[in-house]
């Protein structure tokens, strides 16, 4: 290196020297660079091999960098789902001492990619519209906070599977601003509008290279995410009224949100001076209710929708060993180590980068129900277990590196399904194996 570089992080890792910030970004040599697909950028963005794990390099101006850096920092305290910051490096120059962009170095979100890096080929409307959705969740939890994006869009947004459906993460926060007073109603309809108008640039930019199915309407998906929005933004803020008689409304307001991953921790509960008529309103909504509850009892961290099946199971387990006396935590804890666990360790090593394991242990969940559905009777856990990795997860592509085309329902391969249902085989395009006509 030469110059005087300048490392602004908060974590001391001494990897971030061995980087040859002395060579532009589109020079860097391929031993540094790891091989992963990156989304629509205005800045140069390269992948590196940082620690162990994988960072993502952004070259930028130094007030970007270190703004970006702050204001992801603020979004990880506040427990929006985000990228995580690593450093910004600044004062790089090369090897002649002329100067370098300074760059943002970010990690990069494991089993995660763009959107455009989740199609081999076409893009059907359902998984196109749970994208949208994914999106529209990220969207209220950071209006809820007060963060105006400014940029919302597909491409600055990274998806996660999450139990059949997609969790959204933040990866591009350069124009977001954050207001302590939280947004007014004219600033969540400018983000509502970009986020509108971008998806349905993005989406008709992938019709025009014929990577959408026929039936896709940009337009229309692009419009949902207004009525996601919309929908979601009401149950989590409007306040709502009824009579003094209907208290146990309280608990069913509660409980609608508690399904829909969050929790309350202020409730503002208001009487008229007749005593007739009731007023509530959620003024504290933290997203992640199944999350913190897999978290509690359990230790494991989970998507919201994954921690969701991964507590119904474990409810199951409770119920189906007569273990609903049991005290919660001890229950959790004899399933953690008699059921989850042990499917976990019955991944072959060199299979676990395939999916997280509550991805894995929820397409477990879901292959045994079929089996137990062609076979008539309950199937003992270590044989579909079994089942499962040799002739369904054996056969995935991996997910920490490469995520494959997203499935609309439980896929395996058609040489163990057609046999059992008579399902008609149909070649899909959009993935390696098959999907099926039943």
């Amino acid at each position: 290196m030469s110059g005087s570089l300048s490392i602004t992080s908060a974590m001391a890792d001494p990897a971030l020297l061995d980087l040859p910030w002395d060579l532009p970004l589109d020079a860097w040599p391929n031993d540094t660079i790891a091989a992963l697909p990156k989304g629509i950028s205005r800045h140069l963005v390269r992948f590196a091999h940082l620690s162990g794990h994988v960072a993502a390099v952004k070259e930028t101006t130094s007030d970007m960098a270190r703004g970006e850096y702050e204001m992801l920092r603020t979004l990880q305290r506040l427990e929006i789902p985000c990228v995580d910051p690593i450093a910004v490096i600044d004062g790089r120059t090369d090897a002649d001492g002329e100067p370098l962009k300074p760059v943002l170095v970010t990690r990069h979100l494991k089993f995660s990619l763009p959107y455009r890096a989740l199609f081999s080929q076409t893009l059907r409307p359902d998984t196109a519209t749970r994208l949208v959705d994914a999106l529209a969740v990220l969207l209220v939890r950071l209006h809820i906070v007060g963060f105006f994006w400014g940029d919302v869009s597909l491409s600055n947004t990274l998806f996660r599977r999450d139990a059949g459906a997609f969790a959204a993460y933040l990866v591009d926060a350069e124009t977001g601003k954050l207001y302590s007073g939280g947004l007014s109603n004219g600033q969540r309809e400018n983000d509502l509008e970009i986020a509108r108008v971008n998806i349905a640039g993005e989406l008709l930019d992938l019709e025009a290279g014929g990577r959408v199915a026929d039936e896709l309407d940009p337009v229309r998906i692009s419009n949902g995410i207004v009525a996601a929005y919309r929908s979601l933004w009401t149950e989590l803020t409007e306040s709502e009224s009824f009579s003094s008689a209907e208290r146990w409304r309280i608990n069913e307001r509660v409980n609608r949100l508690n399904a829909l991953g969050f929790d309350i921790e202020e409730l503002a509960i208001k009487t008229d001076d007749a005593g007739t008529t009731v007023r509530i309103q959620p003024k504290v909504v933290d997203a992640g209710h199944h999350q913190r509850r897999l978290l509690r009892l359990t230790g494991l961290d989970a998507q919201e929708n994954q921690a969701r099946r991964l507590l119904n199971d474990l409810d199951s387990y409770r119920a189906t060993y007569g273990k609903a006396e049991v005290d919660e935590e001890m229950a959790a804890h004899e399933w953690l180590v008699r059921v989850f666990e042990p499917v976990v360790r019955a991944i072959p090593v060199e299979l676990r980068g395939k999916l997280e394991p509550a991805e894995v242990f929820h397409q477990m969940l879901e292959h045994r129900w079929y089996m137990a559905q062609e076979a008539g009777h309950d199937i003992p856990l270590a044989e579909a277990v079994t089942h499962y990795v040799n002739d369904v997860l054996r056969h995935r592509r991996d997910e920490a590196t490469v995520i494959d085309p997203p499935t609309d329902a439980f896929t395996m391969p058609i040489d163990t399904i057609a046999p059992m249902t008579g399902a008609i085989p149909v070649a899909d395009d959009e993935q390696d194996d098959w999907r099926l006509k039943v």
